[in-house]
């Protein structure tokens, strides 16, 4: 499964330099196909699936996180305003999902993603002023449900974060931006949430720590942390209209390919 991790890698970083997004919906879709291959059992393979992406996305995240921020384009008190909410909504959210069914989670992952991609497409106001940096008291409970979300669904919260920073009126590059800082968070809360929430007699391949599945975590977080710069660069040609649009496309194909290709 070597070259399979690498390649998941490479794509996860370049989508999360590109959208903000760490790759996480990209993973979670892939690892449910090459993980029973792995030996890890079928009740479990959602939970790991999810566990295996947000742990790589701490990674990823990082390496997209200082690609942006070498190009000025985080908004950090925007992201301070958050993370205490993400994290705890990570915490959170990874006991939540420990507790349900994995086509439950898998159904919920699919349904997550036509929403944001309807909320890219349809909504949100276009954006003039480039020094924009939203500041409301509201970016705390929002943190909260992102990061529950997104330990729920096995993402860096990019699909939430973004949408709700151009809402509010940063510009698509900036909440890109600002989406990776977070998402590094939001992946460390989660992964570290589903690491003891396994149960004690599950019979997971060597080389897992609870639900983590940690040779696919380590082999994707090298080749994401190469990728990561490259999608960031394009980020920054790419107008803002059309990431979004790219953006959405890529939620509704995630999606598909859960809910029928099974």
């Amino acid at each position: 499964m070597l070259p399979a991790y690498l390649l998941m890698g490479a794509l996860a970083g370049f989508l999360a330099g590109l959208l903000g997004i760490g790759g996480g919906l990209i993973l979670v879709a892939a690892l449910v196909w090459v993980l029973p291959q792995q030996g890890v059992p079928e009740s479990a393979v959602m939970h790991v699936a999810l566990a295996t992406s947000l742990a790589s996305i701490v990674f990823t995240g990082l390496s997209s996180a200082r690609a942006h921020w070498k190009r000025g384009s985080i908004l950090w008190r925007s992201g301070g305003r958050l993370i205490p909410g993400v994290v705890l909504g990570g915490l959170l959210g990874g006991q939540v999902a420990a507790r349900l069914d994995g086509d439950w989670l898998r159904y919920g992952v699919a349904a997550f993603c036509v929403g944001a991609a309807l909320q890219l497409l349809l909504g949100g106001p276009k954006v003039s002023d480039a020094r924009r940096e939203p500041l409301t008291a509201w970016l705390w409970p929002a943190g909260l449900l992102i990061g529950l979300i997104s330990a729920l669904v096995g993402i860096g919260g990019g699909s939430m974060t973004v949408p709700l920073l151009i809402a509010l009126g940063a510009t698509p590059v900036r909440a890109v931006g600002t989406s990776a800082a977070c998402g590094v968070v939001i992946g460390l809360a989660s992964a570290l949430s589903y690491g003891w929430s396994a149960p004690a007699d599950l019979a997971m391949p060597s080389g897992s720590l609870g639900y983590i599945y940690l040779p696919a975590t380590l082999l994707i977080a090298m080749a994401s942390v190469f990728a990561a710069p490259h999608g960031v660069s394009l980020a920054h040609r790419l107008p803002g209209a059309q990431l979004q649009r790219v953006f959405a496309a890529l939620l509704l194909l995630v999606a598909w390919q859960l809910v029928f290709l099974r």
